[in-house]
């Protein structure tokens, strides 16, 4: 029997826009260059903060009212476990040999129990249009693909999850009158109606071509493979 591959939600969403880039990644521990979005880690700490509030007091929070969504945060005591990035949420396949995962942001629970999967994102953007960035850019739709990839994760585990799932989004004003060193947001609730009938399959690619000992060509779109292959042909110029 071989070895079970152990895989993240990145490394599956890394499999599907560069199988090149997974396997140096995953195998060769060679990873694109990254910055840290601290911005972006301090908005998602305070909003668990808050929903937590009302999670202790199971009332929905002012922005379920707003939107209509008759629901409150999920109580669970695997919660901290499933939000933290060192653990997450995971399912381990004997029949497929792979233990996947992935850390989610937040949960809400429907009166009916379902689960709404719940991902935060903040940018600061102008004129934020959700359609036209999800039309537009291919990371829109990896986010799409994350939430699916969550919702499979609690379907394996046993729990009654909702087709739709949550970005809950903040956008930065950048062009207000005055600081006060004080950042505001508009917010933006995108509902997003999921499937996760295409999510083991891909899980199953991964770890089969990191199995392998096949190195795949440059993918066509990948940033990282272009910027390194037009550097390789200035190089030897």
């Amino acid at each position: 029997m071989s070895e079970i591959i152990k895989l993240s939600r990145s490394t599956v969403e890394k499999y599907l826009s560069c199988p090149r880039c997974c396997v140096l990644d995953k195998k060769y521990k060679i990873k694109p260059p990254s910055l840290p979005f601290t911005l972006n880690i301090a908005v998602d700490n305070l909003c668990k903060n808050e929903f937590d509030y009302y999670r202790k007091i199971q009332e929905p929070h002012p922005l379920f009212i707003e939107y209509g969504i008759d629901a409150v945060p999920f109580q669970h005591e695997d919660l901290e476990r499933w939000r933290s990035n060192f653990q997450g949420i995971r399912y381990r396949s004997i029949e497929y040999n792979y233990d996947f995962g992935g850390a989610v942001d937040d949960i809400w629970q429907k009166k009916n129990g379902d689960l709404i999967i719940i991902d935060v994102k903040a940018t600061s953007r102008n004129n934020f249009d959700w359609s036209e960035t999800f039309h537009k850019y291919e990371y829109a739709k990896a986010y799409k693909r994350q939430l699916e990839m969550y919702q499979w994760l609690f379907k394996q585990n046993g729990f009654q999850v909702a087709k739709e799932a949550y970005l809950l989004y903040f956008n930065g004003k950048k062009n207000e009158e005055l600081f006060n060193y004080q950042l505001n947001f508009d917010v933006h609730l995108i509902k997003l109606d999921c499937s996760t009938s295409w999510v083991e399959k891909k899980i199953i690619d991964t770890a089969n071509l990191l199995r392998s000992d096949n190195f795949p060509k440059p993918s066509l779109n990948c940033e990282y493979c272009n910027y390194l292959k037009k550097r390789w042909q200035l190089s030897i110029n």
